[in-house]
Parts: C-alpha cells; sequence; structure tokens
C-alpha cells in the first residue's frame, strides 16, 4: 500500500512537471515557429505571444464556413507593418435575419462597434488622421453611426464595457465618413489595409454597410 501511494505522487509529481513545461511555453498564434519561454512578443510580425496551453479560440474570419452560433466570436484583424503589427481586437455578433441599421442599432448613438468589451486598435507606430498626429499605442474605436454619415472615433480608455463608460472627453479624434453599400456580410467584420507608401485604412462591414478609417504611418 505504501509503494503504491507512493507511486501515484510519483505520477502526480511528472504530470504537474509536464503541465508546469507546457504552460511555460508561447507561440505566436501566425508563426508557430517562434516560441519562448515567458510571454512577449513575435519576433516576426510582433503579435502578442500566447500559451500554448490556454490559447483563446480567436478568429481571424468570422465569416468564413456556415455559423449558426448566436454568440459574439471573438476576433482579430491585423496587418504586418515592418516587423510590426496593426490590430484591431473585437466580438462579432451576426444580422440573425435581424433589421441591423436604425434597429437592433440606433442611429445618432455612440456604438462599441462590435459587442461585450470595446472594440481596441493597437498601433505600433505613431499614425495620422485626418491632418492630426497620434502617438502609437493602444486606443478604443467608436462610432455613431446614421443613415447618410457616421462618426468615427478613436478614443483613449480603451479597457471599458461596450460603451458603458464612453466619455466624449476621452476622445482622441472624431472624423465623419459617408457609409458605403457592399456584398451581405453576415458577421460584423473589420479589415485592416495597408500599402507600400504607409497610408492604409481600419474598416469595417456589418449586414450591408462598410466605413472606413483612413490612416498614414509615421517613421
Amino acid at each position: 500500500m505504501k509503494y503504491f501511494k507512493m507511486l501515484l505522487m510519483a505520477v502526480f509529481a511528472i504530470l504537474a512537471l509536464s503541465v508546469s513545461a507546457q504552460e511555460n511555453i508561447y507561440t505566436c498564434p501566425m508563426h508557430k515557429t517562434e516560441t519562448s519561454k515567458k510571454p512577449g512578443n513575435c519576433s516576426i510580425c510582433g503579435m502578442k505571444l500566447e500559451s500554448a496551453v490556454k490559447t483563446p479560440a480567436v478568429s481571424y474570419n468570422p465569416n468564413l464556413g456556415n455559423d449558426s452560433s448566436k454568440k459574439s466570436i471573438k476576433s482579430m484583424a491585423y496587418a504586418i507593418v515592418g516587423r510590426d503589427s496593426i490590430k484591431v481586437s473585437y466580438y462579432s455578433p451576426g444580422v440573425r435575419k435581424r433589421m441591423i441599421w436604425g434597429g437592433l442599432i440606433p442611429y445618432g448613438e455612440v456604438w462599441v462597434t462590435g459587442a461585450h468589451n470595446a472594440t481596441t486598435l493597437e498601433m505600433p507606430r505613431a499614425f495620422v488622421v485626418n491632418g492630426k498626429e497620434i502617438p502609437a499605442g493602444k486606443y478604443a474605436f467608436f462610432t455613431i453611426p446614421g443613415e447618410k454619415e457616421w462618426i468615427l472615433i478613436i478614443n483613449k480608455h480603451w479597457k471599458q464595457h461596450l460603451a458603458d463608460e464612453y466619455d466624449e472627453k476621452d476622445d482622441i479624434i472624431r472624423i465623419s465618413v459617408q457609409p458605403k453599400t457592399t456584398a451581405h456580410t453576415e458577421r460584423l467584420q473589420y479589415f485592416v489595409e495597408t500599402s507600400k507608401d504607409d497610408t492604409g485604412t481600419i474598416a469595417v462591414a456589418w449586414e450591408k454597410i462598410r466605413v472606413a478609417l483612413p490612416f498614414v504611418l509615421k517613421n
């Protein structure tokens, strides 16, 4: 009996060491060869390394394949810029045959432009929007939808639930854009588009509407 107990203790010790060793390995979600024994960023794209054991489920294309889930999907859009990356983290709700504009999403009100937590924008370099230079960092992205005009907002208070703690005084910039008609997009989806001259856009599409925020990266 004593031998059996010692054997069990040895097995549990080995399992504990195995789990501990696994938890100390972090990998890049886009470059699996990039590994580390501690948290950090990928040396190729700059994305945050994730635990190999407890990697959160993140969709990079919430509209890929048939989807019957009623939940909003944790999603990310990104673009590689040199050795860094621009990232938009958000939750993607579905249309599910609902009236979106002027219904589920009221006109004229600040919207998280996603679900659950505030949509976040991470910029690795300073950037310019509508002539205003904004430092590199992490920000919240909100919108105010309208029938003919949308207001796009970059706000410094990124850590909040929906727009519960939104305050206009924390806005860094607001710009007005015209919504464009697009093909039906069942799940809300962000797109980060860049070009070689350091110009780009951060666009969001849902149902049959798409809006875009143009920007220029600073060197």
